[in-house]
């Protein structure tokens, strides 16, 4: 009763008014801090990845980096006949000189007509970088909305990188506004229901609440080591509501389950200092799970995951750094208070006896007070796992190997544009300009560096290039642009690829370009320092850099996970078992993931269009994020078993009572997790709906299938091998010589 964590509670139990302003003053003060220094953006260099992004960064240094560029498309009205050629010119002149007087704006291309002549378009190409652009779009799109009060009878619309990019950032606005409107009140009846009282139930919530806005505000201070890519915000709420209730959770449950062992024998502080010494401490080990778990991403050397790794660090620690400050002091509070009612009815009892009166009893469970058995639900599926844990391990391990079956046909893709909501209007648009101008689909970009004296070599070299390119490959259309930096030291060839960046041609053109055309042509050339980047090149390389860090990360998430339940356990056995089940439960669900999305049964079903694919970055998400939250689970549950067999039960008997003791909190921590997670499956935007059902299954899988049917089946064919090698784990009472105390994590 020593330990950091009980003297931290028994300081917040006694002073439990300090530590509620002192909660209160570090969330105002993480908040205000973050907003003082502000957010640190993800720059386009922070993006670049692979051979792509270095032909991006040799381009930058010659002044010749792709800048955001946004086109206007001018067509017919729907119903209104083919294209009045006189005033759609007048609308692009219109387009052109009004785009021009623009800050924003850099140059401005004359009207161009498709094959058919049943549009014009007009590039536009804004100032800064390329990534920034969706920051400075809405002056241009202000122009065009006028351009088309101008012209009723044409059809005037504005479509780019930056507009897209702004019109993604709305819908997922929007969509995680939704999400909350749906997690939140369901997490407040699964919690009402857990704990019979609407004061135990809000208080999770409101904690949860607190630290994700303390969250905000420190990754925001952290942004300025680690840049945001645009997703922090999302990672702290979708990890900060799912964690942070769960922690609180299991504090509360432990800290109930005591009150009513004690039955009044124990004073709040007391009661707090116990939860303290149990949950409490299985609330820092499962918290630093999480983030060193999360913290694996770092090594994927990718903006994206550090700024997710960031988010879900810094919301966990601040989580736990909750769960064990303030809310001992909201416990301590809500215990007077409820021990003040008691002794209050106490008092009107005994006067209603003395004066002969009938004395009103009351139910000896009180709102809030947790059962501190097992239910007969779990009784009853404890029953096979306990007559036959041999078959029931064959058949959930078989079922999960079965439902992970589909990994071995997995696809990986980058998420292109083409993946992209139509509920987006820019994205309409796009498609629109794709259907009048097909070679814009995509293109390659050859970027070459070499001397100054020599440009007129490189320059011949590229020209051969595109002329062999033209001949031998057909996803090339167009005519190549070449380009040459001031200097005359860098040199860029862009030809137009008339087909989807994810698609198998666009991908042939790619490897035939990169391993036959350019070494042939200017790979030839001595001294000259050649690389090919462009949307094709960048959506193949982005995954293909995914696919080569996987095995690292995974390597260092099992590594996490065995060293973490061995620390906790002292059993090298029980690190073991944790690395496989964890391993089981990740492919399962991510062979659940492959079967729904990958195959178009279930679009109308989740409503979305099949991509025939997995998002690049959500395997490794997945994979994370579930390892991390997989050790909640698992320490407790574990925890729960050792701290029965310490107190003198058989391995077999401590494997049902411990599971039987947890098997309610677990379930409850499932459902909110679960709905948390499944919100995110409603999103519009096709990789966070595949994160958010990934999730919810494998929370499904980890928690009602591994934690209830395969790992008690494991444990009891075990037996007292469970614990190897770690000494001690005698019942209490009975010492050894060679005994260290007994630590409880329960």
């Amino acid at each position: 009763m020593t330990n950091p964590t009980v003297r931290m509670a028994r300081y917040s139990a006694r002073h439990p008014w300090r530590a509620l302003v002192g909660w209160i003053l570090f969330v105002a003060l993480c908040l205000g801090t973050g907003l003082a220094v502000g957010a640190d953006p993800a720059t386009t260099e922070d993006f670049r990845i692979g051979e792509a992004g270095r032909a991006e960064a040799l381009a930058a240094e010659g002044g010749l980096q792709q800048k955001p560029l946004e086109r206007v498309l001018v067509r017919a009205a729907p119903g209104s006949g083919p294209l009045d050629r006189a005033e759609a010119d007048a609308a692009a002149r219109d387009v052109v000189a009004r785009m021009r007087k623009l800050p924003e704006v850099l140059a401005v291309a004359g009207p161009v007509a498709d094959a058919g002549h049943t549009a014009l378009r007009v590039d536009v190409t804004m100032k800064g970088a390329e990534f920034e652009g969706k920051q400075h779009v809405d002056a241009l799109l202000a122009q065009t909305a006028e351009v088309q009060a101008a012209h009723p009878r044409l059809v005037v619309e504005e479509v780019g990188s930056p507009s897209i990019g702004k019109g993604v950032d709305k819908l997922r606005g929007d969509d995680l506004a939704r999400t909350e409107i749906i997690a939140l009140p369901v997490t407040l009846i699964t919690l009402l229901i857990v704990f019979g009282s609407v004061v135990m139930a809000v208080v999770p919530l409101l904690l949860a609440l607190s630290s994700i806005v303390a969250a905000v505000g420190l990754s925001m201070v952290a942004s300025h080591v680690f840049p945001d890519a645009g997703v922090g915000t999302n990672v702290i709420l979708l990890i900060g509501l799912a964690v942070g209730v769960d922690y609180t959770l299991f504090y509360l449950k432990r800290e109930r389950e005591e009150r009513a062992r004690a039955g009044g024998r124990l004073g709040t502080q007391a009661v707090v200092e116990l939860a303290a010494a149990t949950s409490g401490r299985a609330v820092v080990v499962s918290g630093l799970a999480v983030a060193v778990s999360s913290a694996t991403l770092y090594l994927a050397d990718d903006v994206i995951f550090s700024s997710i790794a960031t988010g879900a660090v810094v919301v966990t620690l601040v989580a736990v750094l909750s769960s064990l400050t303030v809310l001992p002091a909201l416990l301590a509070l809500l215990g007077a208070r409820a021990e003040r009612r008691r002794i209050r009815r106490e008092t009107r009892a005994a006067e209603r006896a003395a004066a002969g009166r009938p004395v009103r009893r009351r139910a000896s469970r009180q709102p809030g007070t947790a059962r501190t058995g097992g239910g007969r639900i779990t009784a009853a599926i404890l029953r096979p796992v306990a007559r036959h844990p041999a078959v029931t391990l064959a058949v959930s391990g078989l079922a999960l190997v079965a439902l992970a079956l589909p990994v071995l046909n997995i696809t990986i893709t980058e998420m292109s544009r083409e993946t992209h909501s139509r509920a987006i209007p820019a994205m309409r648009t796009y498609d629109r300009l794709l259907t009048a101008y097909p070679e814009l689909r995509s293109m390659h970009q050859v970027v070459v560096r070499a001397d100054a004296e020599r440009a007129a070599d490189v320059a011949g070299s590229l020209r051969a290039l595109a002329h062999r390119a033209a001949a031998e490959d057909p996803a090339i259309s167009g005519t190549p642009v070449l380009r040459t930096s001031a200097d005359g030291r860098t040199t860029l060839l862009e030809m137009s690829v008339h087909r989807s960046v994810n698609s198998a041609e666009a991908r042939v053109s790619l490897d035939r370009l990169r391993g036959t055309l350019v070494p042939a042509t200017v790979g030839a050339l001595p001294g000259a320092e050649v690389a090919v980047t462009g949307e094709v090149a960048r959506y193949a390389d982005y995954p293909a850099h995914q696919k080569r860090k996987l095995p690292l990360i995974v390597g260092a998430l099992l590594l996490v996970t065995f060293a973490m339940t061995v620390w906790t356990f002292r059993s090298v056995v029980l690190g073991l078992v944790g690395v496989v089940l964890n391993l089981l439960s990740a492919f399962a669900s991510l062979g659940v993931l492959v079967l729904v999305f990958q195959n178009t049964w279930a679009e109308g079903l989740l409503g979305f269009t099949s991509t025939g694919s997995i998002g690049s970055r959500v395997p490794l998400f997945l994979f994370v994020i579930l390892f991390g939250l997989s050790m909640d689970y698992q320490v407790f549950v574990i925890s729960r078993i050792r701290e029965a067999r310490l107190k003198g039960a058989p391995t077999r008997q401590a494997v049902l009572d411990g599971l039987s003791s947890s098997a309610g909190v677990v379930t409850s921590a499932a459902v909110v997790m679960v709905t948390v997670f499944a919100s995110f499956a409603a999103l519009h935007l096709i990789e966070m709906k595949q994160i958010g059902f990934s999730l919810a299954v494998a929370v499904l899988l980890d928690a009602f299938v591994i934690r209830i049917l395969v790992l008690p089946s494991l444990m009891l064919l075990l037996g007292e091998a469970n614990w190897w090698p770690a000494r001690g784990m005698r019942p209490a009472g009975r010492p050894e010589r060679t005994e260290h105390r007994p630590v409880s994590v329960g």
